[in-house]
């Protein structure tokens, strides 16, 4: 199978928190940062996860958001650091390649305004912010 998502994270599961429909996926990226999942607790069981188990962690483009700064107090469960290594602009939106720290990358989606008003250029340190809902586990 291919997919259209960019970001694909390979990692290794840390814990799986099982509730009544939803389920907690904290996996580990070979970097040492940590991505959180909140999937139906029917597919974590479908794919019986497990801690120990390789996975790779699936984010869309237009679901990373950049942040310049500390985000203080926020439920963005998945906040990863790094460096901006290029913009492609489009007439609406730009495509941003973040070097995430540790080893690693993810492509992000912005609207041209959020690039401007954030001031964005390569080599820029930023914060990559995920929410856990917006992160599909797969397992080969």
């Amino acid at each position: 199978m291919r997919l259209s998502i960019r970001n694909q994270l390979d990692a290794t599961i840390l814990s799986v928190s099982r509730g009544d429909a939803m389920a907690a996926v904290k996996a580990q990226l070979a970097s040492g940062q940590e991505v959180t999942a909140a999937i139906t607790r029917e597919s974590a069981d479908e794919l019986e996860l497990i801690a120990g188990l390789p996975v790779t962690m699936l984010v869309k483009a237009t679901d990373v958001a950049l942040a310049t700064g500390a985000v203080g107090d926020v439920s963005i469960r998945n906040q990863l650091p790094g460096r901006i290594t290029s913009l492609t602009g489009g007439a609406a939106m730009t495509t941003l390649k973040v070097a995430v720290d540790g080893g690693g990358a993810l492509t992000a989606v912005v609207t041209n305004d959020a690039v401007n008003d954030l001031d964005l250029s390569e080599g820029d340190e930023v914060l990559a912010l995920v929410k856990a809902t917006e992160v599909s586990v797969a397992i080969n």
